[in-house]
């Protein structure tokens, strides 16, 4: 097997690239035709969709194949081969193989796990098979592809997971109201246009924002991407374009940010976003714990535009309930240095005040204090009035005044990977942001991620049983042509015995010929199964030319069975294709 892959797609190309590059369907003919026609390559297919433009096909030489099917794609294409190579990709044998597989089951895909290359990949097949592109190897590779893509579908949620992330993260930002609620009538900014992008845009048209506004590097891609939203006409909503360097001046306009750029720097940063929040958040009264009288006429009804109100010093409180006679100490508290402060205090006195400060109490009858616990107790007590100057549990602690954190004027879902958006944005008042690695932890073994895993896994058995299947496919005619040219050796030796020993009857000639073609399978079967297992292994093609070789096969006996077998496959592959149609 020496499949090849050249093409260009969205994740390689612009979409002013990819929209000169697109092919009709005369063009995508004559393309598939002209391959096969080419030197280096005996089978082909075009799998051309609006997103991508892909070259497949069975190559004798690597570079030479390379070199000649980039010229007929810029042929073809009609632009030029120096434009165009810059974007193209290259895949060879089994990493061809892995990238169909990965197409099929939608990996590749602006939306991830759409099913609709499925069809386009049976399209493309049966394109090929009719201007007879397609042989062995194409057709083995596109119907098993097929079959890998509808397995990924069944077996996994893969169709959800491209939804599953853009959805999870609104729920977010949503904190636990309907999304659609709390979406509706929102101005959004989608920054970016790839398939994350084009996919939270289009949920957001569908749960109700007012208006999207979508930016791109490409201002092409972004132009497109409006023209999508539009035509799926939801209603109420509103899509247009902006160039990048709009960015910053949208954002002071938008109450939903959804960011997923191929960026390798910050495209919002915290001041960025600080600035265009600047003016939009709410004014704020606070209001004065109950209990705490001298600071409610102080801040009762001030108005705090997105700033906390200075707190009162906790050691100012109430007195009631207090265990100590804080009248009768000079200075209205314990505010004297020295062990003088404490002389006259048994440790129980000292330990049922702390007690009240921490909302406890302290039967004094519990336990009983000798002369030493009370020193000692004293003693550290008086080390703490040394070092601060005053006792600090004079008094229950005031409450600490709450300023909650305004509702947020602007949420920011960042999908990118790099970050789009500065991490420190999560401090600003009047800001939600929901990114990767916050998703990452609030939903730890989600179903989105399991899915497109679960599917890379798929993806690498098939494509190691497919390359399996190949490589002990390509030894097979190398075996049928030893096991002909054994059965006719015993033919051979056979008419030679019927010369030599005339008298022979039927009987006797059966029984010698049926026991001269058991021990030639005898000999035969352990090698031909051991050398089938071994061609399928990587590095196994090697085996069939010794095999060839050991025995003395004829090269043309081997191609002979090859076609033969071709044509057979071809033949059953045409009525199964016409019975499915």
């Amino acid at each position: 097997m020496s499949l090849l892959v050249v093409g260009l797609s969205h994740r390689s190309a612009p979409v002013s690239v990819l929209e000169r590059a697109a092919l009709s369907t005369d063009s995508q003919i004559k393309l598939g035709q002209d391959t096969v026609a080419a030197e280096p390559a005996t089978e082909a297919v075009v799998l051309a969709t609006c997103n991508r433009i892909e070259l497949y096909a069975d190559v004798d030489k690597f570079h030479a194949g390379v070199a000649e099917l980039s010229t007929l794609l810029a042929q073809h294409s009609g632009v030029g081969l120096d434009e165009l190579t810059p974007y193209l990709y290259v895949h060879y044998e089994d990493r061809a193989v892995h990238h169909l597989f990965s197409v099929a089951c939608g990996l590749d895909s602006m939306v991830v796990g759409e099913g609709q290359i499925l069809g386009q990949i049976k399209d493309s097949l049966a394109q090929a098979q009719e201007l007879h592109t397609a042989g062995r190897l194409m057709n083995d590779l596109f119907q098993q592809g097929l079959r890998v893509g509808k397995r990924a579908h069944s077996e996994t949620g893969i169709d959800r997971a491209g939804q599953s992330l853009v959805t999870f993260g609104l729920e977010q930002l949503a904190a636990g109201a309907d999304v659609e609620t709390w979406a509706r009538g929102k101005r959004a900014l989608v920054i970016g246009a790839g398939s994350m992008s084009s996919l939270a845009a289009a949920t957001l048209a569908r749960a109700g924002v007012r208006e999207i506004v979508i930016a791109n590097r490409t201002y092409e891609r972004a132009e497109r991407l409006v023209q999508i939203l539009t035509a799926q006409g939801d209603a109420d909503v509103t899509a247009r374009a902006v160039p990048m360097d709009a960015v910053a001046a949208e954002v002071t306009r938008a109450g939903l940010v959804v960011s997923c750029t191929g960026a390798t720097g910050l495209v919002l940063t915290a001041e960025s976003v600080a600035t265009a929040v600047e003016g939009r958040l709410p004014t704020q009264t606070v209001s004065a714990p109950a209990g705490s009288a001298s600071v409610g006429a102080d801040t009762a009804g001030s108005e705090i535009p997105g700033s906390e109100v200075p707190l009162p010093p906790t050691s100012v409180g109430t007195e009631e309930g207090c265990p100590l006679d804080l009248a009768a100490v000079p200075g209205g508290g314990f505010s004297v240095a020295g062990e003088a402060a404490v002389a006259g205090m048994d440790a129980a006195t000292l330990e049922q005040h702390a007690a009240w400060v921490d909302n406890a109490t302290v039967d004094r009858r519990e336990r009983g204090h000798t002369p030493v616990a009370d020193a000692e107790l004293i003693t550290a007590l008086a080390a703490t009035v040394r070092v601060s100057g005053r006792i600090p549990e004079r008094r229950r602690p005031e409450p600490v005044v709450e300023v909650p954190r305004p509702e947020p004027v602007l949420a920011l879902l960042d999908l990118a990977m790099p970050r789009d958006i500065d991490a420190a944005v999560h401090r600003l008042a009047g800001v939600r942001l929901v990114d990767i690695e916050s998703l990452a932890e609030a939903s730890a073994g989600a179903p989105m991620a399991a899915d497109v895993d679960q599917v890379r896994r798929i993806v690498s058995d098939e494509v190691a049983a497919f390359g399996a299947a190949q490589r002990a496919a390509h030894i097979t005619p190398t075996v049928v042509a030893l096991r002909t040219m054994a059965a006719d050796v015993v033919a051979s030796e056979i008419a030679r015995l019927d010369g030599r020993l005339p008298g022979l009857d039927d009987k006797q000639r059966g029984e010698i010929t049926q026991t001269v073609r058991r021990v030639v399978d005898k000999l035969l079967h352990a090698p031909t199964v051991r050398v089938k297992q071994l061609a399928a292994e990587p590095g196994g093609a090697g085996y069939a030319d010794a095999l060839r070789t050991l025995f003395d096969l004829d090269p043309e006996t081997v191609a002979a069975v090859s076609r033969a077998d071709d044509e057979t496959d071809g033949s059953k592959r045409d009525a199964e294709n016409r019975g499915r149609a």
